[in-house]
């Protein structure tokens, strides 16, 4: 039976991500705001809920560690889902034609990934009230962070950028799209039953753990990551089909931002110690995974125009590589 839950809160997940993206991309179309803003602030908070769910159930629950695992786990996927597109597109190079904003939001989802790997290393018992140092560290530099990006991306021209397709301009059928107010509501409705689901999937999730004996960390790092990510995947998936570049790329790095903001809030929740000092080591080689590919994406955004479409493919490739090695060594770990 809780097979059956986990699957029936996995597909209307999917469902709901399809109307959460259709609904981000007439937002960014209507709206000043444009598909970089949109996707980072709205649609990578908004597909980021079920990872809030799930791992506040899972603090409540007391297992730490697949809420840590599920929030690290899933920065991972997000950046392995991103790579895979960029492959599949290989021949419209999706990182050349994005916002230079997101190259900002990249290098923050960089720097917080890197403080949570320290974190993770030195298991410092040393708080604040009951909150680890560590963690209020990273709110600060999480909120510094935003703040640049927010001064820098006021100078960028995302409008005319917004709707960077593949080469061609999209012609848009005002009489065929929804209203404002319209998407609004569906973004809204959406946003509230990924929420739903998301908490079923951290309660059945921890149940398979149990059943299944392979343990809350690869079950958080992996299954309950990849689940939870569902929504990210939906999104870029029905955004780059709406050829809204900026849309895509913007809610994988704004979702990951947003991520590592929500494990602070499981070390507020959890009371009885810091949590980067009580979740399990394999950890670490989760979130030294992320830092990794967390460079290798904002590698991928910085770099200049280059020749060969193999010379382009190679951060991707290395990607999803690093992806299937964190894997291995945490389930044989």
């Amino acid at each position: 039976m809780v097979f059956i839950i986990f699957g029936l809160a996995a597909i209307i997940t999917v469902l709901a991500a399809i109307e959460l993206s259709n609904s981000a991309d007439i937002l960014s179309k209507k709206t000043s705001l444009g598909g970089f803003l949109v996707g980072t602030l709205l649609l990578g908070g908004a597909t980021s809920l079920p990872e809030f769910t799930t791992s506040i159930s899972s603090i409540v629950i007391n297992n730490p560690d697949i809420a840590v695992g599920n929030l690290l786990g899933s920065n991972m996927f997000n950046i392995f889902i991103i790579a895979c597109f960029d492959l599949y597109y290989r021949k419209k190079r999706l990182f050349e034609l994005a916002s230079p904003g997101h190259m900002y939001t990249a290098g923050l989802g960089l720097t917080l990934s890197a403080m949570t790997l320290v974190a993770l290393l030195q298991k410092s018992e040393y708080t604040v009230l009951w909150i680890g140092a560590d963690s209020l560290l990273i709110v600060f530099i999480y909120g510094a962070g935003m703040f640049v990006i927010s001064r820098v991306t006021t100078e960028l021209t995302d409008n005319q950028v917004m709707a960077l397709d593949f080469g061609e301009k999209v012609k848009e059928n005002s009489k065929s799209t929804p209203s404002l107010l319209r998407a609004l509501f569906t973004f809204f409705i959406a946003a509230i039953i990924i929420m739903i689901t998301g908490t079923l999937l951290s309660v059945s999730g921890d149940t398979i753990a149990d059943i299944t004996g392979i343990g809350s960390t690869f079950i958080g790092s992996f299954l309950m990551a990849a689940t939870t990510s569902l929504p990210e995947a939906v999104a870029v998936l029905i955004a780059l089909r709406l050829r809204n570049v900026n849309l895509a790329i913007g809610s994988i790095l704004g979702s990951n931002i947003f991520n590592l903001l929500i494990l602070v809030g499981t070390d507020i929740i959890y009371t009885r110690n810091p949590i980067f000092a009580v979740v399990a080591p394999l950890h670490e080689i989760t979130a030294m995974t992320v830092t990794g590919l967390s460079v290798l994406i904002t590698l991928s955004l910085m770099r200049n125009k280059v020749k060969s479409t193999l010379s382009y493919m190679i951060p991707s490739l290395l990607i999803i590589i690093g992806y299937f090695i964190a894997f291995y060594l945490i389930f044989n770990g």
